[in-house]
């Protein structure tokens, strides 16, 4: 089809490079420019600031699999050779968040560093990763909607590469990777607008509530999703154990404890070696 994209974006020999791969390296490295220009505001090492991401990313990505091998454990218990075949396909977002988060919180009581104050920092940097890696799922013509109508899509005033790119296999499709991208992009925007108005921790709590509300209703347009039951779709049961974890942990701060502004601090201890922060006051 004129106007196709191949998901290869160029070959090295025997080695294939996806645009795939080329798109999430390059949405790593935007959000690590991203977080590191906050780091730098509260005198935050851009060293400390490499190696923790580098190791929560690497966390993330062997998570992310083990996460969607779970979820299809009957048929890699047949093909256990293709396990750690990550290049096949076969990651879950949900996973990579799950695993990074862990090691986040991990590495900052080894360092001594407030998880709260580190989440906000990187928050606006993972939102914005996530809108550009979904590109990599139109690149490779996946992770789409259900079947639509060639008008549905042109009413959308989608470019055309978009709509030729949405025809696999004989069908237009939703083009869900733009609309979570979409999505994200904006809460990116949000969380930037907002966070030097807000306390610490917030910003984070913030990014789940938001990256979720859309995670849910975009999934309820796929047709890929993992199935934890023949009708419950486990990303939309993880977006909403996720809104109400954000909601519940705002509250709770905003109630319990009294941080200070994100603009107003220097580099925070892990909370519970921290003095006199119920002390403080908004200002």
């Amino acid at each position: 089809m004129l106007g196709y994209i191949d998901p290869i974006a160029f070959s090295l020999g025997p080695i294939q490079v996806r645009w795939y791969g080329i798109i999430i390296a390059s949405a790593i490295l935007i959000g690590y420019w991203i977080a590191q220009k906050s780091a730098q505001k509260i005198g935050f090492k851009e060293e400390n600031l490499i190696n923790t991401i580098l190791i929560c990313v690497v966390v993330a990505i062997l998570s992310a699999r083990l996460y969607f091998v779970l979820f299809h454990l009957d048929y890699y218990l047949l093909h256990p050779i293709e396990i750690p075949m990550i290049w096949l396909g076969g990651i879950a977002i949900h996973g990579g968040l799950i695993g990074a988060f862990l090691m986040g919180i991990y590495y900052c009581h080894r360092q001594n560093w407030n998880p709260f104050q580190l989440g906000d920092i990187v928050a606006p940097s993972i939102i914005l990763a996530q809108a550009i890696g979904r590109w990599g799922n139109f690149m490779n013509h996946e992770a789409h909607g259900g079947p639509v109508s060639r008008s549905f899509l042109e009413n959308l005033h989608l470019p055309k590469f978009i709509i030729d790119n949405m025809y696999i296999d004989g069908q237009y499709y939703h083009p869900t990777f733009l609309y979570e991208s979409v999505w994200n992009i904006i809460g990116f925007v949000v969380l930037i607008s907002l966070r030097k108005n807000l306390r610490i921790g917030e910003t984070f709590f913030l990014y789940l509530i938001w990256y979720s509300i859309g995670r849910f209703f975009v999934e309820g347009l796929r047709t890929d999703s993992l199935m934890l039951t023949e009708t419950i779709k486990v990303a939309q049961l993880m977006s909403i154990v996720l809104i109400v974890l954000g909601v519940v942990m705002l509250l709770w701060r905003r109630l319990k404890v009294v941080p200070p502004k994100y603009k107003d601090v220097n580099v925070l201890p892990w909370p519970s070696r921290q003095k006199g922060i119920k002390n403080n006051k908004k200002r």
